[in-house]
């Protein structure tokens, strides 16, 4: 399907995309500041994808005093699943923009917001853990006191100011995060443009959108049989599931019988009758259902004649035409080939 083809620019941005996580490998993706006046140049656990760097030891030292737990990278399985998820994204977004799928961009978007907001939970966990599963014969002992540093953000901790904050692969993560987001709205807003410009919207969307965008439009009257008359011909109207309605750019409702008179009537009307008028065709299958011509499917048959001799009629869905075509021994035409000279 044309509407799920990536644009040049999707395919560029989702391969810019997975080169940044590729580069999150290789940088620390959070740290933790510890500041205080006996560490005038100040402490830092830098957490990198596979494992814990910065001062560890010296930090561990400070926390067997108030009864937390010394880290130690393999005692995390975080860091040995985190290099393959990331990995796996930035492989995925390189086959994404090779394949130009913008179902898959849509999916990968979607599982990499799924991720980062399950990361950060098991952050918090972990900071919670170790910040509360205190050694009670630990050297110092504040009563009702826990240590566990912010998620992000500032807090102190006894005399030690703690800053925790993203580092440099964080700060890509994000980017790439608010990239994809981007991406994602742009790649629809692009589909949306080109399926209104080819016709591709179903009758009821189609309906929906142009009665939005020409609220300040006269709408379509219903076609009543027995009660009105064909603008062309003049004959009243017998059965409405053939007809047609044309408003012309000053708002003016013209009423035709037969699709066969609406197209008559532009062909013979000066060249200028037609410009900025809109077209409706009433629903074969739905006497109720008078909709803009662009969002219908037209069946030509010459087993279905209408009033006035027509061979075509409309339908608001593709299913509708497709049965009554295998009914009547009809095909399907476009609207273009309809109005042909």
């Amino acid at each position: 399907m044309k509407n799920n083809i990536l644009t040049k620019r999707g395919r560029v941005v989702s391969l810019l995309c997975a080169l940044g996580l590729l580069a999150v490998l290789f940088f620390p993706i959070w740290q933790i500041q510890l500041a205080a006046p006996q560490y005038p140049e100040g402490l830092i656990l830098l957490i990198y994808p596979g494992g814990l760097g910065g001062n560890v030891d010296i930090i561990n030292g400070l926390n067997h005093y108030i009864g937390m737990k010394t880290l130690h990278s393999a005692d995390f399985l975080e860091f040995t699943l985190l290099p393959y998820i990331i990995g796996f994204f930035s492989l995925s977004l390189l086959l994404t923009a090779w394949v130009a799928k913008r179902s898959w961009l849509n999916i990968l978007f979607t599982l990499f917001v799924v991720f980062g907001i399950v990361a950060m939970v098991d952050f918090w966990k972990w900071e919670y853990n170790y910040g509360h599963n205190l050694n009670p014969d630990a050297a110092i002992i504040v009563p009702g006191m826990a240590y566990q540093p912010p998620l992000i953000g500032f807090k102190q901790l006894l005399n030690f100011g703690a800053y925790s904050i993203p580092d440099t692969g964080g700060w890509i993560f994000i980017g790439v995060g608010i990239l994809l987001f981007l991406l994602v709205v742009s790649e629809a807003r692009a589909t949306r443009k080109k399926a209104i410009a080819a016709g591709q919207f179903s009758a009821p969307a189609m309906a929906l959108l142009l009665l939005f965008f020409s609220s300040c439009h006269t709408p379509p009257e219903p076609i009543r049989a027995g009660k009105d008359n064909c603008f062309y011909c003049k004959m009243m109207v017998s059965d409405v599931r053939f007809g047609a309605e044309l408003i012309t750019q000053k708002g003016r409702v013209q009423k035709f019988d037969d699709i066969h008179c609406l197209r008559s009537y532009l062909k013979e009307a000066p060249g200028d009758k037609g410009q900025g008028a809109e077209i409706y065709f009433q629903d074969f299958c739905d006497g109720n259902q008078l909709l803009p011509a662009k969002a219908m499917y037209l069946l030509n048959s010459d087993s279905l004649r209408g009033p006035m001799g027509g061979r075509v009629v409309a339908f608001s869905n593709r299913d509708s035409m497709q049965k009554t075509a295998r009914e009547f021994h009809g095909s399907e035409i476009k609207l273009a080939q309809l109005f042909q000279p």
